[in-house]
């Protein structure tokens, strides 16, 4: 449980290169994938200016940034993760692409590796079903930013075993992070709470109760938040926002979970946040501006 010294990490983009990112800088030897020649080598360049950006305010020092890049290889294909004895799945928020990785990735890691997903929603045990090693597969929820959020969602699936919940735990807290056991039910504990509270704050602007920069003040200066809920989605990629709700709705069969169709018209548009250049807000310009 303790030995495990190599993380293989599929999915470079903004949790994946985050995953990456804090294993190598607890000491493992990570190796990062993605399908992507372009985003495998944009995601190392963000990990790098990150880890610059942590040494320049005092966080780590420029050792530990050298010793955690050297630690860190792009691997241009899942072959090269015949020595990896923790895989972390860290692709976009949809069932059928995370199915397909697995189909792939399971053949080319050793037999007692383990498997971690790290959905924010989708159950646990299903995704299991569809590797070789049910028993050592995981729910690995990580929070993002993942090098300055602390907590992570832990979630066992039906089949999985004691070795593997404790090797995770274990993984988790030399990160330095804070674990919470959830359940396996749909979104969990965190996107649960959150992401309704979002897709009500777009049904607030879709009823036409409040505008952009009014409801994001309201929930900052009323209930305290650092970030207003629009701002907030725009950060965590509206794309993502609507396939949680999606699994909610689908997955607890509860009208109240229906995503507002005012948030499908932005992610059917393109318009799906930060990442894009546009979302709630256009970032196109020097200070983001109210896209409505």
């Amino acid at each position: 449980m303790t030995g495990i010294r190599t993380i293989g990490v599929i999915g470079a983009g903004q949790m994946g290169n985050g995953i990456a990112h804090v294993c190598a800088l607890a000491g493992f030897d990570v190796l990062l994938n993605d399908v992507s020649p372009e985003r495998l080598e944009a995601g190392i360049k963000t990990i790098q200016r990150n880890m610059d950006r942590q040494v320049h305010r005092q966080m780590i020092t420029a050792e530990q940034r050298d010793a955690g890049m050297r630690r860190l290889k792009a691997a241009k294909s899942l072959s090269e993760f015949a020595n990896v004895e923790f895989a972390i799945e860290a692709a976009t928020e949809k069932e059928d692409i995370k199915r397909k990785i697995f189909d792939e990735l399971c053949p080319k890691l050793p037999k007692d590796a383990m498997l971690a997903t790290n959905t924010s929603s989708i159950s646990i045990t299903r995704l299991g079903t569809s590797t070789d090693r049910p028993e050592r597969f995981i729910g690995l929820h990580f929070m993002n930013p993942v090098p300055l959020m602390r907590l992570v969602e832990v979630i066992r699936g039906l089949a999985t075993d004691q070795g593997t919940y404790e090797a995770a735990v274990h993984i988790v807290e030399r990160l330095g992070k804070h674990v919470t056991n959830a359940e396996d039910f749909p979104a969990f504990i965190v996107n649960r709470v959150l992401m309704p509270m979002i897709n009500e704050a777009v049904y607030t602007l879709y009823e036409g109760v409040g505008t952009v920069e009014s409801i994001d003040t309201a929930m900052k200066l009323g209930a305290n938040h650092p970030m207003g809920p629009l701002e907030l989605a725009d950060f965590i990629g509206l794309d993502t926002c609507l396939s949680i709700m999606q699994v909610l709705h689908e997955g607890l069969a509860d009208t109240k979970y229906r995503p507002c169709p005012l948030l499908v018209k932005y992610v059917e548009a393109g318009w799906v946040g930060k990442k894009a250049g546009r979302g709630f807000y256009d970032y196109r310009g020097e200070v983001p501006v109210p896209t409505r």
